[in-house]
C-alpha cells in the first residue's frame, strides 16, 4: 500500500500542513510507503527524502490567488507520479490540489480530508464550487476533524454515508523544566493567561485585549504569534492603558513553545468565526494538562475539542466579559482548577494523540485497499 498526502504548503505554517507532515511521518515511522506533495514556500520544486518509507516533494508556486497558490508544476508532477500510489489522501481547502487531481488521470482511492469550509474567499468560493462538488463525489471517504464540523458542513449533508470522524492527534508537548522555572521567574507573582494564533480577524486578540482589563490584577495575557493586526492591537493595548497587563510576544518558534503552554495556567482560544474549524493549540495545551477557555462558534469542532465543565469552560465569541468570567471562574477555584487539569490531560491522552490519529488513518486506509477495485 503506496499512499500520498496531497495539498497546501512546506514549510509548514499552519494547522492542514501540520497534519499532513505529522501522517507522513507516524504513518512511514511504521513502515507505510507515504509521501507527501504540496507546493514550496521557499520556491523551487525538490524532492527531500525523508526516510525509507516517505518523501517530500515541493512544486513551485507561480503566483498567488487570495488564499491559493497556483503551482502548475504540481500538476505535472502528480500527473508524472500518480500511478506509483494506491490511495491518494487530499486535504481540504486546497482548489490548486484538486485541480491537480482533477487532470492527474488517477484511477485509484481518494480519501477527502474535510478540514474546512471555504468561508472567506466568496469569489475563488464561487469559481471552484464545481471542482469542489466533483472532489466530493470523487472521494471514496470523506473525513472530518470533528463530528460538528461533519453535521454541519453544508457541503457534506449529502454524503453522510462516506464520512468518518478522525480528530487530529499530536505528540505531546515536552517538558523543560528549567526554561519553564524561567518564564515563571519572569513573571513572578502573576497568573499566566497564555493564546497561541496569527494576528488575524478571525482570531479574536482584541475580544481577548478586552477581556484583560475585567481579568484580577494578578493575571497577566501573553499573545504569541505575527500577523497584519499587530500594530492595531498595539494601539489598542495601549489606549487601554493595559501595557502591563497583556504582553505581544510575536512569533513563537517552535523550540520555545513548549514551554509556554507549561509555564501557563490557562490557555485561552478566543476565535470568533468558523474559520477556527478545531484550534490545534487547545490539545496541545491539554498535552500539558493545562486548563482551556475558549468559544462556542456555531458549525465549528472548537467547543468540542473543549468539552464545556470537562477541560475547561467555553463562552459566546466575541463576548469580552464572559471570557473574562470564565478566565477568573477557572482560576479562583482552586479544587475546580485541578479538576479542569486533570481532565484537559484525560481528554488529550483518550482522544487527541497523534497515535492514534494515525492508527485511525492507517485502519480507514486498509478498509479502502482492502476493497481496491482497480
Amino acid at each position: 500500500m503506496r499512499v500520498l498526502q496531497l495539498g497546501k504548503f512546506y514549510p509548514v505554517r499552519g494547522g492542514i500542513e501540520k497534519v499532513m507532515y505529522d501522517l507522513v511521518r507516524g504513518l512511514s515511522e511504521r513502515g507505510v510507503d507515504c509521501d507527501m506533495m504540496c507546493v514550496s514556500l521557499d520556491g523551487g520544486t525538490s524532492e527531500t527524502r525523508l526516510n525509507p518509507h516517505a518523501s517530500l516533494i515541493c512544486c513551485r508556486p507561480v503566483a498567488r490567488l487570495a488564499a491559493t497558490m497556483i503551482s502548475p508544476s504540481l500538476i505535472a508532477e502528480l500527473r508524472k507520479r500518480v500511478r506509483q500510489y494506491d490511495i491518494v489522501h487530499i486535504h481540504h481547502p486546497d482548489p490548486m490540489a484538486c485541480l491537480a487531481l482533477l487532470l492527474s488521470g488517477y484511477k485509484g482511492k481518494v480519501v477527502l480530508h474535510w478540514h474546512s469550509d471555504i468561508l472567506k474567499q466568496k469569489l475563488l468560493l464561487k469559481l471552484y464550487a464545481p471542482m469542489q462538488a466533483w472532489l466530493i463525489r470523487r472521494a471514496d471517504a470523506i473525513v472530518g476533524t470533528t463530528p460538528v464540523y461533519i453535521e454541519e458542513s453544508p457541503y457534506l449533508e449529502d454524503v453522510t454515508g462516506k464520512t468518518c470522524c478522525i480528530p487530529i492527534g499530536i505528540r505531546q508537548v515536552p517538558y523543560r523544566k528549567e526554561n519553564v522555572e524561567r518564564i515563571r521567574e519572569r513573571y513572578a507573582g502573576r497568573r499566566l493567561v497564555f493564546s497561541l494564533g496569527r494576528l488575524i480577524g478571525y482570531k479574536g486578540h482584541s475580544t481577548l485585549i478586552k477581556a484583560a482589563s475585567m481579568l484580577p490584577d494578578d493575571c497577566i495575557v501573553l499573545i504569541g504569534g505575527a500577523g497584519p493586526l499587530k500594530h492595531r492591537l498595539e494601539n489598542q493595548i495601549k489606549a487601554s492603558g493595559l501595557e502591563d497587563k497583556v504582553h505581544l510576544l510575536g512569533f513563537v518558534s517552535d523550540e520555545d513553545l513548549p514551554d509556554l503552554y507549561h509555564a501557563c495556567d490557562v490557555f485561552c482560544l478566543s476565535s470568533i468565526q468558523k474559520t477556527e474549524a478545531f484550534g490545534i493549540a487547545q490539545i496541545e495545551a491539554m498535552s500539558c494538562g493545562k486548563p482551556v477557555v475558549a468559544t462556542n462558534i456555531r458549525g465549528s469542532g472548537v467547543s468540542w475539542v473543549n468539552a464545556h465543565s470537562v477541560s475547561g469552560l467555553n463562552v459566546e465569541p466575541g463576548d469580552a466579559k464572559a471570557l473574562a468570567e470564565a478566565i477568573t471562574g477557572v482560576l479562583s477555584d482552586e479544587d475546580g482548577y485541578r479538576r479542569y487539569a486533570e481532565n484537559s490531560y484525560k481528554r488529550y491522552k483518550s482522544m487527541f494523540t497523534e497515535e492514534k490519529m494515525i492508527d485511525n488513518c492507517y485502519d480507514l486506509y486498509e478498509k479502502l485497499f482492502a476493497h481496491d477495485d482497480r
